[in-house]
């Protein structure tokens, strides 16, 4: 039988089995240890004599009751760790005290006092180092065959280390358990621990990495390095892009003490480290402005922006928080998450959350929810915002984006909402597309209300305005990560197009404290930082992957990139503002942009002719109403309406 066999016949007997044997060692042990105690402190090959024969077999009768008491033989050996080394020393400490005792009312003569100690010494040499040696042969063979599967068939692969500190230890240490990764090596950035080991495993300087990766042949490497900073992490990522690995990281240090995820939990590198970008610190006065101790309601509470608000708000203590979405499932899951949240949070016992189904689309329901539960702050999330959904579907993101802020804004100045903030989109500016313009006109609607035209009201609206979010639904992100696991083609709309990106635990909490600051009609814009070519975007999440670019270069390479043209309403780059008239505040990276706005009469008019185009799908009419309303609106397809289409092919 080979020796991995042997491991396997042994990993793969009953539980009872495996403690008869363990139990038959030890009682091995326990009279080994005493014969070698003798023979050491009398520096003779022992023979003990026919009362002495009664201390031989006391021995492993008093170790195994003790050693079932400390729980050695329900232990799994091949997952036994370092800190069991201190059971097994009180397990056999007690045992030892328990002889010395049977010894000494025995009556038995002529003992050297010294074999008592010699005795303990000997048991924790052999119970303990029987247990790591099982342990480290269990390991490197059964767990080096993939759990007793031919090595030839699912081979380990062999992966570097980044960051030798304790969370790359403890890496390791759970990875040498499992029966994907072998770790080979350690990289780390400080000098002082180059060329030492851990756990057997060497550590080396930054530059040693292509001669391992060859040496190796390394598949992945591993960030553990969850306490640096998303800019430093940024500067590795770049490093190891040039290199044909796949890049996997740790998560962050937030993550772990939450209890999100486990120390050893990996995940592909997180975007939002590719933009090198680190959150700046907020101003806990302006989260809680709005929240602490009041009603808020989220609409749209189930999408990508509303669950985060939901998240973020739920932290700050509010005295309920409605969830108010469209979609059942997505209502769902988001309740259930809070829930979920909730109960792993101390003092918050008699916070409500009130899931309740409904469209903003539906004047009565809002206004009966604000006035049912006294809503003090609402978070206007609820929107259509794929720009080719939406230029398919006009007329239903012109009810939903534009008279549901209306009918939305309207419930909170009849009810009396203190607060009312509405996220925006970097698309209202100098739209080309239909999605763009009706936020705008949100916006516009907000501003007019908010202007000493309309009558005297207390609810204070603001407007944020950002641009895409990293993993949200229709992100590009999650589609390309998925193009990649097929194998490709990435699909990219246009070489030159750009964006920018930001995290949405980010844009929520800028949102949250951007709503604070609002004094009414104020339209704030995110700094968003450096946009980001798309291209070079996909290109980077290839490479990370291990892949290789296919291109004219590289025909033999792993993944192609294909690009697909402009999408109907697409355009090339987005825009924050439009004008200049921009100013700083309190936040770095809150701006308070001062725009042209439509008094309410006027607005009004051309809402009432939205209202009757729309009804009567005719789209031309819209197109006129919304280049008149949105300043620098140029549409950049025709109309692409599925139904209007439909409708001139039959005429």
């Amino acid at each position: 039988m080979t020796q991995a066999n042997l491991a396997h016949w042994f990993i793969t007997l009953s539980r009872r089995k495996k403690a008869f044997i363990l139990i038959s060692a030890d009682i091995c042990f326990a009279i080994f240890a005493l014969w070698a105690s003798f023979s050491l402190r009398l520096g003779v090959f022992y023979q003990p004599s026919t009362q002495e024969l009664f201390l031989f077999a006391a021995a492993p009768l008093l170790a195994v009751p003790v050693f079932i008491r400390f729980g050695l033989y329900r232990a799994i050996i091949r997952y036994i760790e370092i800190r069991a080394l201190w059971t097994i020393i009180q397990a056999v400490s007690i045992y030892a005290l328990l002889f010395a005792f049977v010894l000494h009312e025995s009556g038995i003569l002529g003992v050297p006092r010294t074999v008592l100690p010699l005795n303990w010494l000997n048991m924790v040499l052999l119970v303990g180092g029987s247990r790591f040696m099982a342990r480290w042969w269990l390991g490197e063979t059964y767990f080096r065959l993939g759990g007793g599967r031919n090595l030839s068939e699912h081979p380990k692969k062999n992966v570097l280390i980044y960051g030798a500190g304790s969370a790359g230890v403890q890496l390791a240490s759970a990875l040498a358990h499992g029966r994907e990764f072998r770790p080979v090596a350690f990289i780390d950035d400080e000098p002082a621990l180059h060329k030492r080991k851990i756990n057997g495993l060497k550590i080396y300087a930054p530059r040693s990495l292509e001669y391992l990766i060859n040496k190796h042949q390394i598949s992945d490497v591993l960030l553990a390095i969850p306490s640096v900073t998303r800019a430093r992490r940024s500067e590795l990522i770049r490093l190891l892009e040039t290199y044909a690995v796949h890049v996997m990281s740790m998560p962050g240090l937030a993550d772990i003490a939450q209890g999100k995820v486990t120390f050893d939990t990996l995940q592909e590198v997180d975007i939002a480290d590719l933009l090198g970008r680190d959150p700046v610190a907020p101003d806990s006065a302006l989260l809680q402005a709005n929240i602490t101790g009041k009603v808020v309601m989220v609409t749209g509470a189930g999408g990508s922006i509303g669950s985060e608000l939901c998240r973020q708000i739920l932290v700050l203590r509010p005295a309920a928080l409605i969830l108010f979405e469209l979609t059942e499932f997505a209502l769902y899951a988001i309740e259930k998450e809070l829930h979920h949240l909730l109960s792993r949070m101390s003092g918050l016992n008699d916070l409500e959350i009130i899931p309740v189904l409904g469209s903003v689309t539906h004047a009565e329901r809002v206004s009966s929810v604000c006035k049912s539960f006294k809503v003090q702050t609402i978070y206007h999330a609820a929107a259509y915002k794929h720009v080719p959904m939406v230029e398919k579907n006009p007329g239903e993101a012109i009810r939903n984006n534009v008279f549901g802020t209306l009918y939305t804004a309207q419930a909170a100045i009849k009810e009396g909402v203190e607060t009312f903030v509405l996220i925006s989109t970097d698309k209202a500016v100098r739209p080309t597309n239909t999605m763009g313009a009706t936020k705008r006109i949100a916006e516009l609607i907000l501003q007019a209300l908010s202007s000493p035209e309309y009558g005297h009201h207390q609810t204070r609206f603001t407007m944020v305005r950002f641009g895409n979010v990293l993993g949200s639904s229709g992100s590009v992100v999650p589609l390309f990560r998925e193009q990649i696991a097929r194998g490709g083609p990435v699909t990219v709309t246009d070489p030159n197009i750009i964006r920018y990106f930001m995290t949405i635990p980010e844009a929520a909490q800028l949102v949250i404290q951007a709503g604070a600051m609002g004094q009414g009609g104020d339209v704030f814009v995110l700094d968003m930082g450096e946009p980001i070519r798309i291209l070079d975007l996909a290109q980077r999440m290839i490479r990370l992957s291990g892949l290789q670019i296919k291109d004219e270069q590289h025909p033999a390479g792993d993944c192609e990139i294909c690009f697909t043209g402009l999408r109907p309403g697409e355009k090339l780059y987005e825009e924050l503002l439009i004008g200049e008239n921009v100013s700083a505040t309190s936040h770095g990276r809150i701006l308070r942009a001062e725009e042209h706005v439509l008094l309410w009469q006027e607005l009004q008019d051309i809402l009432e002719s939205l209202e009757r185009a729309t009804a009567a799908n005719d789209f031309d009419q819209v197109r006129v109403l919304l280049t008149h309303a949105v300043s620098g609106f140029i549409p950049q397809c025709g109309i692409e309406d599925v139904v209007w289409k439909q409708d001139r092919k039959i005429a």
